[in-house]
């Protein structure tokens, strides 16, 4: 596995950095960017190297400033309305989280919203927004989005690590530490002889051969901070 300190190095930079959760959660490989560096081209690159859903993942702090809640919240809020919406939501997932998603948005200059170039642009101008949340109201947000969208939103939970040990939560603090905005663009590693998540060797061996830093979530849970 690669060290934290290449990771930051290569996210800073502007590149991709590889994160395996846990055997005992996921048991998934995500390929991770920066979402204030995002072009099409790294869509691109998700597309075809990764192959699963491209998503946004943002702070707490900043989804909640946007007024963002997590879906299965939503769909609660909607069980007067349809009782079909709440019991979908009660669901867990088979590794015992609640979904970390929101709504999905595009950006109101996209067209279609899906292509790579307008897929960077909805990520590059909400991670634009996200930069400067303490300087916005949410009506910047609101004028300038629309959903639904071809960018899922995904909100990292309150205590980060403390709360969830999610590829949502792992990216966001390796954001804190990189010093960089808490606004990450994310996308599970497929494979396409197995048509399963990629595993754990086969993520070191892509690894290896783009240079793309592999890190396991114990090494960024133990790495210590020195702010």
């Amino acid at each position: 596995m690669s060290k934290v300190e290449e990771a930051i190095v290569s996210l800073k930079e502007g590149k991709f950095v590889l994160i395996h959760d846990d055997k005992g959660r996921e048991n998934e490989i995500d390929m991770v960017i920066a979402a204030e560096y995002v072009r099409p081209q790294h869509i691109a690159m998700m597309r075809n190297d990764a192959g699963g859903l491209i998503c946004l993942a943002i702070a707490n702090e900043i989804t909640t400033k946007l007024r963002l809640e997590y879906m299965h919240e939503i769909m609660q809020s909607l069980s007067n309305i349809n009782p079909v919406f709440s019991k979908l939501a009660n669901n867990k997932s088979p590794y015992g989280d609640k979904p970390s998603f929101s709504i999905t948005v595009n950006h109101r200059d996209t067209y279609t919203g899906i292509t790579d170039i307008d897929r960077a642009l909805t990520i590059s101008k909400m991670a634009e927004l996200c930069k400067k949340i303490n300087f916005v109201s949410i009506d910047e947000f609101t004028r300038n989005f629309r959903t639904p969208g071809h960018v899922p939103i995904l909100i990292a939970s309150k205590g980060l690590l403390r709360d969830r040990m999610g590829h949502t939560e792992l990216c966001t603090y390796l954001m804190q530490i990189a010093g960089l905005t808490q606004a990450t663009v994310i996308c599970e590693m497929m494979d396409s002889t197995t048509f399963k998540a990629m595993s754990v060797d086969r993520a070191r061996e892509y690894s290896n051969k783009t240079g793309i830093p592999l890190l396991e979530a114990s090494q960024i849970v133990t790495y210590p901070r020195r702010d």
